[in-house]
């Protein structure tokens, strides 16, 4: 049997499990001068609070560890094979420590995703496609497809990608200025960095309807419309794009708080799969 392991910054909910049929390593928030696990025991309403209110700057850290190993050692004694699918090593550390973990497992396959959230959500339906394969067959697969993964966003603010490690000072400076809107996105690296902007707000939006049109998105994959506290300017970006695209489209993902912490809030935007 194969068992698929998320982390929390796939932005699957902890009540979508059976649906993806994965396990989900909840990432450390510390908040203030407590720890959280993400998708646990952090209400959304709560950790916005906290966020806008408060001023409060989040940190993000690895799960934990000693119940990893202790939940994928049980799989691997029952003679299951483990493929574990990670945030992009770019913007965690929780590929690395995982590779180095189980690297004398030979049932335990570690992958670097190079994409997070919704990126993460096609990735695991592509492995529900080909669940009685080898590791070798999946990971191939899965090899192929992640380099036509594009994640691209509209952040409010850039203050917080910057503060929080994941946007270089010269990118976070350009995108700064007054009426510009940057748009954000990963390279093939899986680290984040800005791909286009936009003079104001609608021109933005229209500059990332066309490269959903333009990069050629395949709707055979999944589409996944992603928001960070509100979905208002999710829904006008959902009106400006073509129906065609609009049957790909999973529903409205409200990221969580590990990821939601380092876009900010009112953050929005597409992933998707290039043909």
């Amino acid at each position: 049997m194969l068992r698929v392991i998320v982390d929390s910054g796939s932005s699957i909910k902890q009540d979508e499990k059976e649906k993806y049929g994965v396990d989900i390593m909840p990432l450390k928030i510390l908040l203030g001068d407590k720890e959280y696990y993400d998708g646990v025991d952090l209400p959304m309403d709560f950790f916005y609070d906290k966020l806008i209110n408060e001023g409060l700057f989040p940190k993000t850290s690895l799960p934990g560890l000693g119940f990893v190993e202790k939940r994928v050692m049980k799989y691997v004694e029952q003679g299951d094979d483990v493929l574990i699918l990670p945030i992009s090593s770019g913007i965690s550390g929780t590929y690395n420590t995982l590779k180095m973990l189980f690297e004398d497992e030979k049932k335990v396959r570690v992958i670097d995703t190079k994409v997070a959230v919704g990126g993460i959500r096609i990735l695991v339906e592509e492995v529900n496609k080909f669940r009685d394969e080898s590791l070798d067959s999946i990971e191939l697969k899965l090899k192929h497809l992640i380099p036509k993964i594009r994640i691209i966003a509209i952040p409010e603010t850039l203050e917080y990608l910057h503060r929080g490690g994941r946007l270089s000072r010269t990118a976070y400076l350009a995108g700064s200025l007054a009426q510009v809107k940057p748009l954000i996105g990963f390279d093939q690296t899986g680290h984040v960095k800005a791909v286009g902007k936009g003079i104001g707000l609608k021109r933005a939006m229209q500059m990332l309807v066309k490269h959903l049109e333009e990069d050629g998105c395949d709707t055979n994959y999944s589409i996944v419309p992603s928001y960070t506290y509100s979905d208002k300017n999710l829904k006008e970006l959902i009106r400006m794009t073509d129906t065609k695209y609009h049957a790909a489209m999973t529903g409205f993902d409200n990221l969580d708080p590990a990821i939601a912490c380092h876009w900010g809030p009112n953050a929005f935007g597409y992933i998707f799969v290039v043909k």
